[in-house]
């Protein structure tokens, strides 16, 4: 049986690729950067990545950490508990429930561009919708309820801001004497 080509001819050095990207390359593949900073800090490269989170107070196989029981026909008495790991690094833990437990901000927010295009239509139709998709500005041709849709993402993302504008729409309050 012929033996293939390749395998009888001398290895020759392939002076177009650079070993020290690929080593980084490889080593980047390898561990990925952790986003986390507590995580990444309180991370030893020596160990296991399970190891890792044991430590840390943190499961590697959620099925492992919460084993589903099985229903059984005959019940016994003997109840197998999962074994209790040693956690040498709990400040990971109490660092990420207490990220955890903040309230997250809203960070939603419109364009300008979209401000002032609902800010031009209410001032110039107010609630009337259907008068809006007619209007010339109305560029990318917008149905009466995806303009109400825009108008009250806009109430909802910048509440102040819609508040100050339509109190400026409505003008001075005439003083009663």
């Amino acid at each position: 049986m012929p033996k293939a080509k390749q395998s009888n001819r001398r290895k020759k050095f392939d002076f177009n690729t650079d070993r020290k990207k690929l080593k980084k390359k490889f080593f980047k593949k390898n561990n990925p950067r952790i986003e986390n900073a507590q995580i990444r800090n309180a991370w030893d490269d020596k160990k296991s990545t399970a190891r890792n989170l044991q430590e840390m107070g943190l499961a590697f196989d959620p099925n492992r950490a919460l084993p589903i029981k099985k229903p059984r026909l005959v019940i016994e008495d003997t109840q197998a508990e999962a074994p209790v790991h040693v956690v040498t690094k709990p400040y990971v833990l109490k660092h990420l429930e207490d990220e955890a437990s903040r309230p997250e901000k809203d960070s939603k927010t419109l364009s300008s561009d979209l401000i002032e295009y609902a800010q031009y239509m209410i001032r110039e139709h107010g609630d009337d919708y259907k008068a809006m998709a007619r209007d010339e500005k109305n560029y990318y041709q917008d149905t009466p309820k995806q303009i109400r849709r825009k108008i009250n993402e806009y109430r909802r993302c910048h509440p102040q801001h819609y508040d100050a504008f339509v109190s400026s729409l409505a003008g001075p309050q005439p003083m009663v004497q």
